[in-house]
């Protein structure tokens, strides 16, 4: 990681721009919070707030510092452009989705039994297989896919 002066070069983090104070060599936002990104340190602080920010840093290991940075961020913005669920309506809205799939994907698995199912009642002899079977073939005769396999979330 570069130092505080690389990063600064002189001037002011986003953090101490924003608060309008002067930035110290042991200012603790200055490795996370360039100069020119004055709009991340914005929406952090508009929704947590510095003190609170500087808590958090204070809290996490130095090494994992850089990863609570972006996620705090990204909740930020999430919450700002979604106030009423946030992270948590991205959450249940990505959830939705996944189950949404598992059922196409069920169905899909389903049609392609059928599928294979047909192809052999109408075939007459093992010469002129089609490539769909063979790959009923490791599962011994059972069934592609078992509907446990899939579970369900608590947000619809």
């Amino acid at each position: 990681m570069k130092s505080h002066r690389e990063l600064c070069s002189g001037s002011s983090c986003a953090a101490c721009k924003l608060l309008k104070r002067r930035c110290t060599p042991t200012c603790q936002f200055a490795p996370y919070f360039q100069s020119d990104e004055s709009n991340k340190f914005a929406k952090v602080h508009k929704v947590f707030g510095a003190s609170n920010v500087s808590k958090i840093l204070n809290e996490v290991p130095q090494e994992q510092r850089e990863d609570a940075v972006n996620s705090l961020v990204y909740e930020a913005d999430v919450r700002l452009s979604d106030p009423v669920y946030g992270c948590i309506g991205v959450i249940a809205s990505l959830q939705k989705k996944i189950v949404e799939l598992q059922h196409d994907l069920i169905l899909s698995r389903a049609r392609l039994a059928y599928y294979v199912d047909q192809t052999v009642l109408f075939l007459d002899d093992g010469a002129n297989m089609c490539p769909v079977i063979d790959m009923v073939e490791p599962f011994n005769g059972k069934d592609c896919f078992s509907f446990d396999q899939f579970t369900q979330y608590p947000f619809p």
